[in-house]
């Protein structure tokens, strides 16, 4: 199932005696977590019936034995297992053997095998949420978790995914976002999740409740930069005019950032002309090639204005400049933020 499946069956109450939340998005296991705990704790003396262990430190065999233990003065017990797939470790199986055989070294099952015997006859007063950043997808346990339907998938997302998840998470708030700006919001603030929902919220709060949010807003919430002043230093230096590219920049370069954000609306930006360049080719209306770019229709004669005088071959080698400002940026260079800037800038209006 998907975290959002996941959430749902918590705020329904349909609690499940075991999870397994498996993948490397933290952000959506937190969620998922979160949601489950209050659900399963709710009514109940805070603290008494919630715990966490965590592997290695913790054996399969006390996760078991916590798990079979009825709930005091509550209808369920919490339990949260985290980091699993340290159980598969030579050093897990073997603190599994000494604790589970008093020293002796007597062969137990694997750790993943004895959690799937739990899962066989799980009580259903516990719920039991297990953890695992990775696991082998041929494991029982896995397949079990899979065939059962208790199977959480918090695998990251690809960033073509990123915009169907803003436009989502906006909905939530009663927030209509276009996906021409929910892409905005993952080129500024992706890959990682944690931070394109926390922009994500920030925007549909200022934006109110039930509003839309606009690229407007964005640049106000998230950008700190009008994306209009993007598009005319995208124009100036496809038009290779140096002053006027170096002017533009210095309104829209932030330092606090370092010029991150405006790598990405600038990234952002001319993928968008790619796109429409490649779909007016195809023979497709403006309108049309407006919304195969990602933009809404009215947007069609502003991507024609900029697609104008650029050259495919020039758009793509702003993309290949921007991606390596972008690693000279993050790669900690000796080099002052604002010269690496102010460099690719010349670079582009050179034609090097």
């Amino acid at each position: 199932m998907t975290p959002d499946e996941a959430i749902e069956e918590a705020k329904n109450g349909k609690l499940r005696p075991v999870y397994l939340l498996v993948g490397e998005e933290q952000h959506e296991a937190d969620r998922v977590i979160s949601a489950l705990r209050q659900a399963t704790i709710k009514g109940g003396i805070d603290g008494l019936n919630d715990d966490t262990l965590d592997a290695p430190a913790a054996t399969v065999a006390e996760v078991v034995a916590v798990a079979r233990t009825m709930p005091m003065m509550a209808s369920r017990r919490w339990l949260l297992s985290r980091n699993i797939q340290a159980w598969e470790s030579e050093k897990g199986r073997k603190k599994d053997a000494q604790d589970d055989a008093g020293g002796r070294k007597k062969p137990l099952l694997a750790p993943l095998d004895a959690l799937s015997e739990y899962v066989t006859k799980a009580d259903p007063s516990t719920v039991l949420v297990l953890v695992a950043l990775k696991l082998d997808k041929r494991r029982k346990l896995y397949t079990q978790a899979k065939k059962s339907g208790f199977l959480v998938s918090c695998e990251a997302l690809k960033r073509s995914e990123l915009p169907g998840w803003i436009v989502d998470r906006a909905a939530i708030t009663q927030n209509r976002i276009s996906r021409h700006d929910a892409d905005l919001i993952a080129e500024l603030a992706g890959p990682d999740l944690a931070a394109v929902a926390d922009a994500t919220e920030r925007v549909c709060l200022y934006v109110g409740p039930g509003q839309d949010v606009t690229e407007q807003a964005i640049s106000e919430c998230v950008t700190r930069l009008r994306t209009a002043s993007v598009w005319e230093l995208v124009s100036a230096v496809g038009s290779r005019k140096r002053a006027q590219s170096l002017r533009l920049l210095q309104d829209v370069y932030d330092p606090q950032d370092r010029g991150l954000k405006l790598i990405g609306v600038l990234a952002w930006a001319t993928r968008q002309l790619i796109r429409f360049d490649q779909a007016i080719k195809d023979g497709l209306s403006p309108a049309d090639a407006a919304k195969a770019a990602g933009a809404p229709p009215f947007k069609a004669r502003e991507l024609a204005e900029q697609v104008r005088g650029l050259s495919p071959e020039t758009l793509q080698r702003f993309i290949e400049q921007l991606k390596t400002t972008d690693l000279a940026l993050k790669g900690g260079s000796r080099r002052p933020p604002e010269a690496i800037v102010e460099q690719m800038v010349l670079d582009l209006c050179a034609g090097s």
